[in-house]
Formats: structure tokens, C-alpha cells, sequence
């Protein structure tokens, strides 16, 4: 093996598939049956291409070793921050390149710490009453869950549909009831929920409708962004995402009233929605009386909510600013990928159910979601393990059935219907990456992998 090109003529993993990618790969050939036990394989792999990373990760994240990276960027705005001494301004960046991006005005967007604490804003900030229900998705990933269940309100759990892995619109408006106070529902790995049937309900019932655009920034619904639709919407800037910040999210209000509700709860419970370092941007700082507090007692210190300290900091609010400008692109090559895997992966739709995106959508896929049938000749445990002994990274449907997890057992909650397919997605469901940086040669491995291993337990 005195060269690349006989390197991969062995039959072993070319560059480009394990993660980082070559420009220059010639194929992508299947990895020996014991490569997972045998060391000395995976030395010579990182020996021929020395690489950080010896896996296909699902979502890389954007800071890191590719061509989708934006390190130099960020490392450009710490620089700039340690240099000019200045702290602050980040934010307000960060929210006008995001409103712009989202189609909306920066006055509607609030940066938080991180998105579960931007949906414990928004549940606090709605301020429901113990005891009220919120309809939410019985699969998915407990952000949605957790902060109703904290606030002290009842859970309405309703099943999902395959293919979309969204609740539909009739399995929403049967959960509803008289103590039904919202709706929260996830746009799940990017696929938007029917929000035109969603709306159309809540406001014949008088609901309130948060958007968890987590997994979805970029996605559309006829048209229009995600998070423009509900009364609040929330993103995540976690690593894994379309964008990371280190952690990080936002809440998005269509109301100003709602915004100052929001950024107080954030903010300690403070009443001033001044920014850090301004004072009197209300003109009556010293003209209020509020409480039982004495006249012209200091706006800065009044605090009308019980609050938290939940700010995003200047810090990563600059490394979000650094990738903002490469979001579309990060979107585009995302949809790329997983326009590829469902061409690749048509021929087994016998035995495998390829996502779908919903009607009237325009996706903003974080991942490619494939539900082994019934009665396929192999499980889901059988193909996943499959999968991992070649390096591909994969991911089940995140908590599956939540109600079948232990932290909910025994939990206040209501169920609507039988959740049939949650089951499904908890016994047969996985998703594999569509992240920036993997390539059409890396790609196609994952399209070949799943494809020898179909074809050894059907032909």
C-alpha cells in the first residue's frame, strides 16, 4: 500500500467517507466485514488520512474541521472582543441578522441561554394556571414536555404520523378540551407541522400556539419561515444545529406586550427594559410607583415577575454572528444531502419508510429519518448496528414514546387516541445525518451501507 490510490484499491474507507472529505476520493468502498475489531485496520485509516475524526457524525456542527466550517470567523470575532476590550453589541447583531434571515423584526426576538429555558420563558410568560392542558406530541424530545410539566400544567399527549413525524391537525383539534390553554409542537428534524390547519384551530378555540423551531430554522410553510406563525416560537443554537452559538436559543413573540413579558422573566423578573449599560430609554426612571415600593424609587431595580437569569452571553451571541451569513448555504447542502439518501435509498422502500416532507413545506432538514416496516427481515437493532461497525453515526427518533421513558412515568397527563405510531418510531425508527459537511461521496457510503445490508437479509 505505497500510495493513496492503492490504498483504496484494498477496499477500504476512502477519505471522504469517515467524516472530513477529500476533494480528491475515488470511491467509497465498503469497509471489511471485521473492520470494527480489528485495530490495526483503523490505524492504518488514520495513518493515510490523518484526520480528527474516525466517524460519519450526523451534524457536526459548523464549528469544526470542514468545508462548511466558519472557525476562522469565530475565532476573528473572539479576537476582535479580546483586542478592542468590548463587551456587548454582540446581541444586538445577532438578533438583527437573525430577524433578517427569519423575515421579521428584530424588536420580536429574544436571545436566552438556551432553548428549554427560552420554553420555560414562553410557559411562564403565557401565564397559565395550574392544572391547564397544553397538547403537545407523544414522540419527540423532552424540550417540549419538560417545561409544562415544571410550570405545573397537564400535559395532552397525541400520536404522530409516519413519514412527516408530525401530529396531524385531526389528532390535535379530538385532544382538545375545556381546560385546553395551548398548543406546543415541534417541527420534527426540520419537517414543518401543518401550521395553516394548526392556526386555523387554535384560533376557532382560543389557543395559544408555541412553535419549537429547534431542529427547523430556515424550514417554510407556505411560503413563510417557521416561528412566524405561533403566538411564540423558540430556536436552538445547540452545536448540533443548523447553527450553533456553544448552546444558546431565542424566543420569538408577535407581540411587543409579550416580548417585555418574556425578557423580564429572563432578566431576574426586572420591570426596565433597558438594555445592559443604557438607563432611562422609558423617560421616567425615577417617575413610577409601583408595589408598595415609595415614589421615584429606581425603574432599574423594580421587579414585577419572579424571574431568572437565563441571558445569552456577548460571548456566544459572537459566535453565532460568525455563521449567520453561511445559514443559507448550511441549508441548502443540508436539503442536497438529504434529497440524495431518499433518491439512493428509494429502491428498499419495501422494507424501509423514507421521510416525507409535510404538504404546502419547504424543509429544513436536520436529519433523514427511516422506519424499518413490519415485516421486514431484519430489525431496527439489526440495521443500526449494521450501520455503527462502518463509523456511520445514527440516532433514534430522540425520546421515542416519551411516555414510555422512565422520567415520566406516573407523571400528570392526559392521552388522546392511541399512540400506535409512537410506538412504531420507539421500536423501528432511527435517522442518520445530513450535516453540511458530509459529501456526496460520504453520502452514497451511507447509501451503500444500508443497501448491502438489505440486500444480505432479502436476496
Amino acid at each position: 500500500m505505497s500510495n493513496r490510490r492503492d490504498f483504496i484499491r484494498t477496499g477500504l474507507l476512502a477519505a471522504g467517507a469517515i467524516g472530513l472529505g477529500s476533494k480528491s476520493v475515488l470511491a467509497a468502498p465498503l469497509i471489511p466485514q471485521d473492520a470494527k475489531a480489528d485495530e490495526n485496520y483503523w490505524k492504518l485509516v488514520r495513518a493515510q488520512f490523518p484526520l480528527s475524526h474516525s466517524k460519519i457524525f450526523l451534524n457536526n456542527g459548523t464549528i469544526g474541521p470542514s468545508p462548511y466550517s466558519v472557525l476562522n470567523e469565530v475565532q476573528q470575532e473572539m479576537l476582535e472582543i479580546e483586542s478592542s476590550g468590548r463587551y456587548g453589541g454582540y446581541e444586538d447583531t445577532a438578533i438583527k441578522s437573525l430577524a433578517q434571515f427569519l423575515n421579521t423584526k428584530d424588536s420580536e426576538i429574544s436571545l436566552t441561554r438556551n432553548v428549554t429555558e427560552g420554553i420555560n420563558v414562553v410557559c411562564w410568560g403565557l401565564s397559565l394556571k395550574e392544572g391547564d392542558e397544553v397538547i403537545t406530541a407523544a414522540a419527540g424530545f423532552p424540550t417540549t414536555v419538560n417545561p409544562i410539566l415544571q410550570n405545573r400544567l397537564v400535559p395532552v399527549f397525541v400520536d404522530v404520523e409516519l413519514g412527516t413525524y408530525d401530529s396531524s391537525v385531526e389528532k390535535i383539534e379530538a385532544a382538545i378540551g375545556p381546560k385546553t390553554k395551548a398548543i406546543v409542537m415541534a417541527h420534527t428534524l426540520g419537517n414543518p407541522f401543518d401550521l395553516e390547519g394548526v392556526m386555523q384551530l387554535a384560533e376557532k378555540h382560543n389557543l395559544f400556539v408555541v412553535e419549537d423551531t429547534c431542529d427547523a430554522i430556515g424550514a417554510k410553510f407556505n411560503g413563510k419561515p417557521v416561528g412566524s406563525f405561533g403566538d411564540l416560537s423558540t430556536a436552538s443554537f445547540y452545536p448540533a444545529h443548523h447553527i450553533t452559538m456553544g448552546e444558546g436559543g431565542c424566543v420569538m413573540v408577535k407581540k411587543a406586550s409579550m416580548k417585555k413579558i418574556v425578557e423580564s422573566l429572563r432578566d431576574w423578573g426586572r420591570d426596565c427594559w433597558c438594555p445592559p449599560g443604557q438607563d432611562d430609554t422609558c423617560g421616567r426612571r425615577f417617575d413610577w410607583q409601583l408595589g408598595e415600593l415609595p415614589y421615584g424609587y429606581d425603574h432599574k431595580y423594580v421587579y414585577s415577575h419572579i424571574g431568572y437569569n437565563l441571558k445569552m452571553t456577548d460571548m456566544q451571541a459572537a459566535i453565532g454572528v460568525a455563521q449567520l451569513e453561511k445559514l443559507p448555504t448550511f441549508i441548502q447542502r443540508r436539503n442536497e444531502n438529504w434529497k440524495r439518501l431518499k433518491k439512493g435509498l428509494k429502491p428498499l422502500e419495501e422494507f424501509l419508510l423514507l421521510p416525507k416532507a409535510t404538504k404546502n413545506s419547504e424543509p429544513s432538514w436536520f436529519g433523514f429519518p427511516i422506519t424499518v416496516k413490519d415485516g421486514a427481515p431484519f430489525s431496527r437493532f439489526e440495521l443500526v448496528q449494521h450501520i455503527e461497525s462502518r463509523r456511520i453515526g445514527t440516532r433514534q427518533l430522540f425520546g421515542g414514546n416519551l411516555l414510555r421513558q422512565p422520567a415520566y412515568l406516573g407523571m400528570p397527563m392526559r392521552v388522546v387516541g392511541n399512540l400506535k405510531n409512537a410506538d412504531v418510531i420507539t421500536e423501528s425508527t432511527f435517522w442518520v445525518g445530513v450535516y453540511p459537511g458530509l459529501t456526496p461521496e460520504i453520502i452514497d457510503f451511507i447509501i451503500g451501507t444500508i443497501t448491502e445490508f438489505v440486500d444480505s437479509k432479502t436476496k
